[in-house]
């Protein structure tokens, strides 16, 4: 079962939609004990990155921090995939994850944000999340900060300069645009996350 982690901020109901047409068993879930008897978990994200401190509060981060520490695969979506970094600017105070390092950054003046609608990926040849999907590939994004690029970056767009697309280490996966929104390349992405 793939549990979709509900902590209020996320965009639950597309996600389970695009899960339940690829014929994944999947739920929404705020139990801790459900998410840590999951066999992969998706956290979905939409809005302010202080939304993640409800992860703590309920429970859910130690339940996703030690399900990643046996080895059960995670997919990080939009503020999902923030979290998964050290922090954001959005929010000095929030701390996130820390799995990945580095700090999420404003767009800068020079481009208009929130950075929303289709834009071009330039795809990474190591990744098994992107695995299929054309490196001129064209998905949906909708945020105002960007996570860096760093060794775990597997795929990156250009807005204001580059920034993570996607991330990958080992059996963690973060995008920042929402496959959900991206039609049949995000269906793709999402079945292959499936297929683990």
């Amino acid at each position: 079962m793939i549990a979709i982690v509900d902590y209020g901020a996320g965009n639950l109901v597309s996600v389970k939609k695009a899960l339940d047409c690829l014929g994944a068993e999947c739920a929404i879930t705020s139990d801790p004990g459900q998410v840590a008897k999951a066999s992969k978990i998706v956290l979905p994200g939409v809005g302010h990155f202080a939304a993640t401190v409800a992860l703590g509060r309920l429970g859910l981060q130690d339940a996703i921090a030690n399900a990643i520490g046996r080895g059960i695969p995670f997919l990080g979506i939009c503020v999902g995939m923030q979290w998964m970094f050290e922090r954001s600017q959005e929010s000095p105070k929030t701390l996130g994850l820390g799995i990945l390092a580095g700090e999420c950054e404003r767009f800068p003046a020079s481009v208009k944000s929130p950075h929303v609608g289709w834009n071009q990926l330039e795809v990474g040849s190591s990744s098994r999340l992107l695995r299929g999907v054309p490196s001129s590939a064209f998905v949906y994004f909708t945020h105002s900060y960007r996570a860096p690029v760093s060794d775990a970056t597997t795929a990156c767009c250009e807005y204001g300069g580059r920034f993570s697309a996607a991330v990958e280490r080992d059996h963690l996966f973060g995008v920042q645009f929402h496959p959900e929104k991206s039609g049949d390349v995000g269906l793709k992405l999402l079945g292959n996350f499936c297929a683990l």
